[in-house]
């Protein structure tokens, strides 16, 4: 099914062409002034250099050409070459009956579905969740539903941090609390235990402190690097550790990650690459990629129409250890191999851009990622407290993810309790649905790469841009159908009549835009495209509702045609918070 502004363009470059005129000065936008017209196109003061014409008069050949057009209600040349146009009502009401009977609402698929994976999550093992987190698994979610409803095959790896100098510094301090465990005698040649030595509680606690030891003690920093370097290498013991590690934290990721509906096909680690890497690195030194540098091994990245210095990409430092290049290059390998991705695309902090312009430009010179895979940078901005500086706790530290949500949750379940009497245990439901769609909207209505002010007094609002809004008008829409059942009536087909009232007619020149925000969502990496299309699909309908009289409507075809109408709302409604990734509760 055709976008609405395609086939309004196709119409009035129809007008053009009869007009004389070249079809490709009939381009329409959405008008940028509603209280004159709801399209306007401006394709002939463009063609007056051409055709030597004064632009009004080419509009008026055009304007006369469209006037019987089925499409159009009012068709208007205006000076200086100007020209608006209004649906007419039966068009309006026809692309609507359309989107109700397509499959999702007349967005096709495409004619050839892309393989993508994309890296989005990124927490290092053994380590809690913090506000920090939030935003790659919010957009990175959001990014992955939208582009699977595109029709595309979509891979989410949540790429844990698991081979760095944090693996190191747990196992030195796990050594000095447990000196006699196994997993420390090198000789031991038998079966590992099955169970951890340790407990999620004892890891969050082990890495903060043996970060801070490290940082002032420099023999514990060396045993931490020596340990990190031992465990790269294929120390037996330590990489049964590491197992115990990775299963602890990532059974605590899941639930965590649950609690935001977020959920990953991969739980692929940097540790996962770590067989790759020999090869990677004598192919590099074989084809001469790299070079030695100052003792570490470099691929020079650096091209001649760069305005800025960009560094050597670093594969290997000068005691042999990896790094993140390293991993991440030796990531894309696997993947390749494995999944023969159209497009790897990367939903982390915009300010790791360096590293990945690093990353991208080393994988193509050393034929790592083909050309016919598509390398993307998705960089996000930062989340901050209305100090304007990263969001912290009152006591300056880090947030937790899970304390943000029970704060959140809680503030929701004191406002819907003063606006409902709602059974408890319904309440606190209700509490944690709505609490997940201020988050996640606080966050995807803004642009990704923007930083923004988490606000909690301004996300949890029921009024105004926000996510308790969006879910209100849902909630709304459920009782009036509740409530239209309740007395007997049922819709035998939906059928959407030709709008007789300005709020009517709002409504549906706010439904008609789906496609185009979708895919504006996929095509820019852009949730916030959603959030804006939603928002004013909300507001059209509660101008819609407040203005009719629905359940009342004593016509019975015109209120049917109100039910249809509402019902597709609805479900586009339900559909967009769906692509956000949290869904609206029965009541509020």
């Amino acid at each position: 099914m055709k976008e609405l502004i395609e086939l309004i363009e196709e119409e009035v470059r129809s007008g053009f062409t009869k007009a004389g005129l070249d079809a490709s000065y009939g381009r329409v936008t959405v008008s940028n002034r509603p209280d004159l017209c709801e399209y306007q196109c401006n394709g002939a003061m463009a063609a007056a250099k051409q055709y030597h014409k004064a632009p009004i008069i080419m509009a008026q050949a055009v304007a006369e050409n469209l006037e019987k057009s089925s499409i159009f209600s009012k068709v208007e040349a205006v000076k200086p070459g100007f020209l608006n146009f209004n649906l007419s009502a039966s068009f309006l009401a026809d692309y609507a009956n359309g989107m109700a009977s397509s499959e999702r609402f007349g967005l096709d698929k495409p004619e050839k579905p892309l393989t993508i994976i994309l890296d989005y999550g990124g927490p290092n093992v053994a380590k809690p969740l913090h506000v920090g987190h939030l935003r790659s698994a919010v957009i990175g979610e959001a990014i992955k539903r939208i582009a699977k409803f595109m029709g595309h095959t979509v891979i989410g790896d949540v790429h844990l941090g698991d081979w760095g100098l944090q693996m190191g510094l747990i196992i030195t301090e796990l050594h000095e609390r447990k000196p006699d465990l196994i997993y420390f005698d090198e000789n031991y040649t038998g079966d590992y235990p099955e169970e951890p030595p340790f407990t999620i509680s004892e890891l969050e606690e082990i890495y903060p402190l043996a970060s801070g030891k490290s940082k002032e003690d420099e023999a514990y920093h060396e045993k931490a690097l020596e340990a990190t370097k031992e465990l790269q290498n294929g120390r037996r013991g330590y990489q049964a550790l590491l197992k115990h590690i990775m299963d602890v934290s990532v059974t605590d990721l899941k639930k965590n990650y649950q609690k935001l509906n977020v959920s990953f096909d991969l739980w692929k680690g940097e540790s996962d690459a770590a067989p790759y890497i020999p090869d990677m690195v004598e192919d590099m030194k074989k084809n001469g990629y790299a070079h030695e540098s100052e003792g570490a091994l470099v691929v020079d990245v650096k091209e001649d129409s760069d305005k800025k210095e960009i560094p050597p990409c670093m594969i290997l430092k000068s005691d042999g250890a990896a790094l993140y290049n390293t991993t991440d290059l030796a990531t894309m390998i696997w993947r390749v191999n494995d999944y023969h991705p159209d497009r790897i695309a990367y939903v982390v902090d915009k300010r790791q851009e360096l590293h990945f312009i690093q990353c991208f430009r080393a994988a193509r010179k050393c034929g790592i990622v083909p050309d016919s895979c598509g390398l993307d940078f998705i960089g996000f901005g930062t989340m901050n407290g209305k100090d304007g500086k990263p969001f912290k706790t009152r006591e300056g530290g880090v947030m937790r993810l899970s304390t943000l949500i029970a704060d959140v949750d809680q503030k929701m379940l004191l406002k819907i309790k003063e606006n409902n009497e709602l059974p408890e245990e319904e309440a606190k439901e209700t509490a944690d649905i709505v609490g997940l769609a201020a988050i996640k909207y606080g966050d995807l209505s803004n642009q990704p790469s923007k930083d923004y002010i988490f606000d909690v007094d301004k996300f949890t609002s029921f009024e105004g841009n926000t996510g308790p809004y969006i879910l209100y008008t849902i909630v709304r829409m459920k009782s009036i159908i509740r409530k239209y059942e309740g007395i007997g009536r049922k819709l035998e087909k939906r059928q959407i009549l030709a709008p007789e009232t300005e709020s009517e007619r709002s409504l549906l020149l706010a439904l008609a835009p789906f496609q185009d925000a979708v895919r504006a969502a996929y095509n820019e990496n852009m949730p916030n495209r959603i959030c804006q299309y939603i928002y004013e699909l909300a507001n059209a309908f509660n101008h819609f509702y407040h203005e009719t009289k629905i359940l009342s409507c004593e016509d019975k075809e015109k209120q049917d045609g109100y039910m249809s109408l509402l019902e597709l709302t609805s479900e586009v409604l339900e559909c967009g918070i769906d692509l956000l990734g949290f869904s609206a509760p029965e009541r509020m």
